[in-house]
């Protein structure tokens, strides 16, 4: 008897498959710059991931935009545009269903760069110099 995908234990096989195919497949079709939208006019987009559901009937498609700039503002011509993205993506990929699109800001680079930033500041650093060096048991002899 065959199991049902379950959320805790991550994305399947396919999942990851299909999620890499789409967003190599839509890099390419954001690289072109057809879409004709003011918002996305000279903008560069990187696709960071594409997160298919169970069924591959929907994709979260996270992007950030070169530099982090008006990235809501991106994402949200992103979405307007949705359905000529899908359409330009059916023609590329070979499945049964293109996925509907949601696109999603990526906040990871700007988590990373939060901790960066705070591992860094001089709270941290005068921390790591006032703690004393680790002391060494004598069960090593």
């Amino acid at each position: 008897m065959s199991q049902k995908p379950n959320a805790a234990h991550g994305p399947s096989q396919r999942q990851l498959r299909v999620g890499e195919m789409l967003r190599h497949a839509l890099a390419d079709v954001l690289r072109r710059g057809d879409i004709r939208d003011p918002e996305l006019s000279g903008v560069s987009v990187t696709v960071t991931q594409v997160s298919p559901s169970a069924d591959m009937r929907h994709a979260n498609v996270f992007v950030e935009p070169l530099g982090g700039k008006d990235a809501a503002a991106v994402v949200k011509a992103l979405n307007r545009n949705k359905a000529y993205v899908r359409g330009e993506l059916g023609r590329q990929i070979k499945l049964k269903f293109t996925p509907e699109l949601r696109f999603v800001e990526d906040t990871s680079f700007a988590e990373a760069d939060r901790i960066e930033r705070l591992l860094k500041s001089e709270r941290v650093l005068r921390d790591l110099r006032d703690t004393p060096p680790p002391s060494r048991d004598s069960d090593e002899s």
